[in-house]
């Protein structure tokens, strides 16, 4: 299975990524089926470049997109759809905070 994903190459405590497909198995920073686009978080607002036309067509072939991927997508409008939700609490956090929530 193909996947959209971030592929960091920035130094320490620099970070900037780029865009690639890959197999879902292959290593993120291995060899990638084509570069799509870069992201730089640390630019106020953050930079975003992409190939829109070429994301469009393995989107169309069926590739999938990570969470974070998914997101950026949504805030450029090449994806439709609802927010996916990147974080995840460990069942005993979460449920330290209910019981705080409750009291």
């Amino acid at each position: 299975m193909l996947i959209i994903r971030l592929t960091r190459i920035g130094k320490k405590k620099q970070p900037f990524y780029r865009i690639i497909i890959s197999e879902k198995q292959r290593d993120p920073w291995g060899k990638a089926l084509e570069i799509l686009g870069t992201y730089n978080p640390l630019t106020n607002p953050y930079t975003l470049d992409l190939k829109k036309d070429r994301i469009a067509y393995w989107l169309e072939k069926g590739a999938q997109c990570s969470d974070s991927i998914w997101n950026l997508f949504l805030e450029e409008k090449i994806v439709t759809g609802e927010k996916r939700h990147i974080t995840t609490m460990k069942k005993r956090h979460a449920d330290r905070i209910a019981k705080k929530q409750k009291a």
